[in-house]
């Protein structure tokens, strides 16, 4: 009898094992699709989509399951999807989040449930250090890095004084974190705007008074849109030059900005001009399908679905297997628009970083031309904050 139930469990084992094998893929895509930062979500849909098309609607062998959701760029929104998502949908992984303070609302209990978590944009501090965890990785950036980057070049430039500027959020504190890790000049002025704010008169005027040598400044989306161009209407542009890293000035915002962009400086891991072959053939395709340029963000989310299916094929697809799994998308080898592609411990990319200067191209469009390299293989600065749990 017990040879018997023994040989019965087993059936059912394999059984089991060849319907999860051939059930789709499960995946939750949180992301902001409304409000100012409506676009960054879009931009992040638009590459992850055009990443599916490229491994020809599958990862790792596996048919695909995404379901999609506007967190509105609310911390509770993204949380009660999250667990949504998790409890009812029964993801296998969630991604597309794009603003770090919902990443935060969501990380927990997205990872406590045993679920992957892979950001394509958020990359928040708090992971990157104490708060890592075997089933969390970042595709993109931590957010004091790119922000370090150009206060490096700032002070190898001999800036001497920069008054500071980013909303009041997780992203914009590591942002100006990193950029004081960089700079070792003088910062001026400090200023910490609302989330959601889109007049800067007040803080355009208090630049003028402080008269810095340039201003550093992280706005993404609509924010950055309307700073830049108050700040060209205000007559400081052409006197105290803009700086900020490169999802300040890339292709969600520069149509919008247009002129008032001309000139400023960013740093990048990548833009629209990157020279590499994988690069150059996302961009045209991005371009033949959307009939726009890309933006970091849809990079990056392209990057994010080469990876899993680089990894889920390295294990035959089997996401089931979380302890394999995680071991595929730390070592995991793909065809990265960046050229090249590796993990930190803390599971957050280790990469290289290039200044941009806005200016028009041939076709009149404002795009931001790739310059000098400014770092090469850059950590954050958290890593050794990392003890990472073992896998479970």
């Amino acid at each position: 009898m017990r040879r018997l139930l023994l040989a019965a469990t087993m059936v059912a084992g394999f059984a089991l094992g060849a319907q999860a094998a051939d059930a789709p893929i499960k995946i939750g895509f949180i992301s902001t699709f409304s409000g100012p930062g409506g676009v960054l979500g879009q931009e992040l849909l638009d590459g992850w989509n055009l990443g599916l098309a490229a491994t020809g609607g599958k990862l790792g062998g596996r048919d695909v399951e995404v379901i999609q959701a506007d967190d509105q760029a609310k911390p509770d929104v993204g949380r009660q999807l999250a667990d949504k998502m998790v409890e009812s949908d029964k993801v296998q992984l969630i991604t597309g989040v794009n603003f770090s303070n919902v990443m935060l609302a969501i990380a927990k209990p997205v990872l406590d449930a045993g679920v992957f978590l892979i950001s394509p944009n958020a990359g928040q501090s708090q992971q990157a250090g104490k708060a890592c965890h075997p089933h969390y990785f970042n595709t993109s950036f931590q957010n004091d890095v790119p922000a370090e980057t150009i206060g490096i070049y700032m002070t190898q430039k001999g800036i001497k004084r920069v008054y500071v500027l980013a909303p009041n959020y997780p992203a914009g504190k590591d942002s100006i974190a990193g950029f004081k890790l960089g700079f070792k000049g003088e910062v001026v002025g400090e200023v910490y705007t609302g989330f959601t704010q889109l007049d800067y008169a007040a803080e355009i005027a208090q630049i003028r008074d402080a008269k810095p040598d340039a201003v550093y400044f992280f706005y993404p989306g609509g924010l950055g849109i309307n700073f830049v161009k108050q700040y060209a209407q205000a007559g400081l542009k052409t006197s105290i030059p803009l700086f900020g890293p490169s999802f300040s000035f890339d292709q969600t915002v520069l149509p919008a900005m247009g002129d008032a962009a001309l000139g400023a400086y960013a740093s990048a891991f990548w833009n629209e001009h990157y020279d590499n072959a994988a690069s150059k053939k996302f961009t045209a395709d991005f371009e033949a399908k959307y009939h726009r340029l890309p933006a970091p963000y849809a990079a990056q989310a392209y990057d994010t679905v080469l990876l899993l299916d680089a990894a889920l094929k390295s294990i035959g697809g089997k996401i089931e297997d979380k302890p394999a799994f995680q071991k595929a998308l730390e070592t995991a080898k793909f065809n990265t628009v960046r050229g090249k592609f590796r993990f930190n411990t803390n599971h957050y990319p280790i990469q290289d970083y290039y200044l941009t200067e806005a200016v028009k191209d041939d076709k009149g469009r404002v795009v931001m031309n790739l310059k000098e390299l400014i770092a090469a293989d850059l950590p954050d600065p958290y890593v050794g904050e990392c003890k990472m749990p073992a896998a479970n």
